[in-house]
């Protein structure tokens, strides 16, 4: 049964830094398309960043050169290192998987629905 376990979410004053972190269960997470969705109160759900099997990423513009995605194999883990945070960043903050790992593109970022599982989500408050 594939499970994903956000953690790491917050508060911070804008320019600050947060790590979420993805516990994956029930599957090898470096095996599939896996990445980032976030959703502001009152905005439709985008896509932040995706990895595939081969670690490539594609990031949304709007994170380019502040977030970074990263994954530790040994604890099945998925990483995402958010720095110069803006009150834009505000929302709830999703880990999502692909039921493959081919299709991992700026195409399934923008998708909808993007992925086959995600996770319950985690709080990201920027304060300006």
């Amino acid at each position: 049964q594939v499970q994903l376990r956000e953690n790491g979410g917050g508060s911070v004053q804008a320019g600050g830094s947060l790590r979420l972190s993805c516990a994956a269960s029930g599957f090898t997470y470096h095996t599939r398309c896996m990445g980032w969705f976030r959703e502001a109160p009152g905005k439709e759900r985008e896509g932040v960043v995706l990895r595939d099997h081969d670690g490539r990423t594609t990031y949304a513009d709007f994170v380019k050169g502040r977030f970074t995605i990263s994954g530790d194999n040994e604890r099945n883990t998925l990483y995402l290192q958010m720095n110069s945070l803006k009150p834009d960043d505000t929302g709830m903050y999703f880990c999502a998987a692909a039921d493959g790992g081919t299709w991992c593109d700026y195409g399934r970022l923008l998708a909808r629905p993007a992925m086959d599982y995600q996770g319950k989500g985690v709080p990201v408050t920027v304060s300006s």
